[in-house]
């Protein structure tokens, strides 16, 4: 990954949360770099790494799904429940104008 983009988005391409979020970002002009974890050679090595990151650490079973996982301004935002989060309390938007992601 490239730690430090605008806006970063790790997923899996099957995942309809992922879609979510593209979509989102797409909606509000937001064009991320986006790592497809199923089409890259080290992909369930960085998704564990991942897992590690937002805390889920547990059996697959219990934890919920780790993608999507967005970075913004190379900092970690979270999974898709902090990303959806952050759009309605509406602190995604600052945070997308401060990373240069979004310009309006």
């Amino acid at each position: 990954m490239q730690y430090g983009a605008a806006a970063e988005q790790a997923c899996v391409s099957s995942c309809c949360m992922c879609h979510a979020v593209k979509r989102l970002f797409c909606g509000m002009g937001v064009h991320p770099t986006v790592h497809e974890l199923d089409l890259d050679p080290r992909g369930r090595e960085l998704e564990r790494a991942l897992a590690r990151l937002v805390g889920y650490g547990g059996p697959a079973a219990a934890s919920p799904p780790v993608v999507p996982v967005v970075f913004i301004g190379g900092k970690l935002v979270g999974a898709m429940d902090r990303v959806m989060a952050a759009h309605i309390n509406g602190s995604l938007v600052p945070l997308l104008k401060e990373a240069g992601a979004l310009w309006l």
